[in-house]
């Protein structure tokens, strides 16, 4: 199946919404965006366990993808330093996802940044789908 073809569900997904929701487009410029270590719950309420760093990258990626800020500058940055001690599933899920930032940053305005842009999207859907087989779905 060429790659182009794989890509147009990755497409439908982010356009159904009605806007491209990994470049932020639908948030309101008055509005800043949310910090990259914005998660719903604060450090506070939850007690320290051996979880945490992975529900904090989960928890920060799940509001990421909600916000639609994955594409603003320090988000994934904020995900990779959160799971920095994360279990290793989670660890590496979040490198995929600073790999494939770090392409569509440097495919920003060439002819194949959509191609890079996706590549975030889908590396986002992997890395929401090991937060949840972690049992690491959402924090708060």
């Amino acid at each position: 199946m060429p790659r182009s073809s794989l890509l147009v569900p990755v497409y439908a997904l982010i356009l159904l919404g009605g806007c491209p929701v990994l470049l932020g487009a639908c948030t309101d410029d008055a509005t800043p965006p949310p910090s990259a270590a914005s998660v719903t719950g604060s450090p506070a309420e939850a007690p320290v366990t051996e979880e945490t760093p992975g529900l904090l990258a989960c928890g920060t990626l799940s509001t990421a993808v909600t916000d639609g800020t994955l594409m603003t500058p320090g988000v994934v940055d904020g995900i990779v330093r959160a799971s920095a001690t994360a279990d290793a599933p989670v660890a590496d899920a979040a490198q995929r996802l600073a790999a494939a930032y770090a392409s569509a940053v440097a495919a920003s305005g060439m002819e194949s940044e959509p191609d890079a842009v996706a590549a975030v999207s889908a590396a986002a859907a992997d890395m929401t789908g090991v937060c949840d087989d972690s049992g690491l779905e959402r924090v708060g």
